[in-house]
């Protein structure tokens, strides 16, 4: 007697189900038997909502791995490059434009005072202008200037390091 494969796929569905029938009766008639013994602690069970097992359907699905940036930038690849020629353009343009504002200070200062023949005159504390402006005020000025660019270099750091992490 021979049968065909489809019928074979068909049936085995059938007997787990009327297997899992079976179970269940025999597991009726064992409670309704505990029930007699038992009744508080079978009614308090089936007060308890059955428990199940949830698990995901892709557990075997291939798992994409991240390259992370740092290692572009450690193994020198064209897009580390990338993202560090971005850091060293950016810290760059700070570096021109703080230089820029020195050198008009140191330039344009005494350009200033030799255009303008009358702040010769003035004195500030006994001292001419143009020469506590170049010995002493002009120090502290570089060095809220140097502090700013400090600050603005770290900042820079940190948003290189914010996309470095975010492209993670």
């Amino acid at each position: 007697m021979s049968r065909d494969p489809g019928a074979r796929e068909e049936a085995e569905p059938r007997r787990w189900i009327t297997d899992r029938s079976r179970k269940d009766s025999e597991r009726s008639r064992r409670d309704s038997e505990r029930s007699r013994k038992e009744p508080d602690r079978l009614r308090r069970e089936s007060e308890r909502p059955r428990r199940e097992v949830v698990t995901s359907p892709r557990t075997m699905a291939p798992r994409h791995p991240r390259y992370p940036v740092t290692r572009e930038i450690d193994e020198q690849t064209r897009l580390g490059e990338i993202y560090m020629h971005s850091l060293v353009r950016t810290q760059f343009r700070l570096a021109l434009f703080v230089c820029t504002v020195l050198g008009c200070v140191v330039v344009g200062l005494p350009l200033l005072f030799l255009l303008v023949p009358e702040l010769h005159a003035v004195r500030l504390l006994g001292i001419p202008l143009p020469w506590a402006v170049l010995a002493g005020l002009i120090y502290p000025a570089f060095v809220i200037g140097a502090w700013l660019y400090v600050r603005q270099a770290e900042r820079n750091e940190r948003h290189f390091a914010e996309l470095v992490d975010r492209a993670r």
